[in-house]
């Protein structure tokens, strides 16, 4: 019961005309249309993040920088020595937040490439950021969930469970945290001051391969009518508004899937970053940026 009428309230609105309906991965996919390869040759890729144009950053995190894909496709070195920037979001007035892992210091870069501490002495994986420039940032060695205020105040808001990647739903009122430990996905209500209310296990079961103990949860995205992708080892699994699995989209490759964004002009594809490479595919969705999407 707690859980129907947690649904009944939290889909009213945007996505509340795509609930009533199965939503099948022959609705996103495209016949004839596969992943291509973007760029390569890393040691590790994270963070893909788009700004309001459609163009993808991301991050090698052992070499310590960003990238930027540039009109040509090419990726190109965009900042140097990132403290090992794990994680990376655009928030309001275009700056690029970044959570760094081996200084564990929250920043935000300006379009010249030039960062500005928000917040020190904060372990921290994977980062989301609300309308208001606050940010969200997983901790998974101290099982736990920071908010950091848009001035700079850091403090746990949730804790219990190993959270990896995090992502808002298109309201912005709920926070999505994958559980490494869990086959399923937590959602929290977001109040205005940040804190987190209302934990439960919402989106599941996920698929766990043979050979595989757990199911790899990592970085997510929602689409515009509030489907859910998270990177795993099954693949790109998809879920519908209510929580319903929809299917899993094969992985550009064997190697590991770390996360996921749409970018491109129209929003409308894909970007994951799988170890040493950057994939990308188009999709019939699109994903509005979280920033562009909660100023309207």
């Amino acid at each position: 019961m707690i859980r129907n009428l947690f649904v009944a309230c939290l889909l009213l609105g945007t996505i509340s005309s795509a609930v009533a309906q199965d939503m099948p991965l022959s609705q996103v996919l495209i016949d004839g249309e596969g992943w291509q390869l973007v760029a390569e040759g890393y040691k590790f890729t994270e963070g893909p993040a788009v700004d309001k144009d459609g163009t993808v950053y991301f991050v090698d995190v052992p070499a310590s920088v960003i990238l930027k894909i540039g009109a040509d496709g090419k990726a190109v070195v965009w900042a140097k020595d990132t403290g090992k920037a794990s994680g990376l979001m655009f928030g309001p007035e275009g700056r690029l937040y970044a959570c760094q892992s081996e200084t564990k210091k929250i920043v935000w870069y300006d379009r010249d490439a030039k960062p500005t501490v928000l917040a020190e002495d904060v372990p921290c994986n994977d980062i989301m950021v609300d309308k208001n420039g606050g940010v969200y940032v997983t901790d998974m060695g101290g099982n736990q969930v920071w908010y950091v205020s848009p001035d700079g105040k850091k403090r746990v808001v949730a804790s219990g469970f190993k959270p990896n990647g995090l992502t808002l739903w298109p309201d912005g009122g709920t926070l999505v945290v994958a559980d490494w430990e869990s086959p399923h996905l937590q959602t929290f209500r977001v109040e205005p001051d940040g804190s987190l209310k209302f934990g439960e296990k919402y989106y599941g079961p996920l698929q766990i391969p043979s050979g595989q103990k757990l199911p790899g949860s990592d970085g997510m995205t929602v689409d515009d009518v509030g489907r859910l992708y998270v990177a795993t080892h099954a693949g790109l699994q998809v879920f519908d508004p209510t929580g319903r699995p929809c299917g899993a989209i094969v992985k550009p490759q064997v190697s590991f899937l770390s996360n996921v964004k749409f970018g491109g002009e129209k929003f409308d594809t894909l970007y994951v970053t799988s170890t040493d490479k950057v994939y990308k595919r188009r999709l019939k969705t699109t994903s509005t940026p979280h920033f562009a999407r909660l100023a309207k």
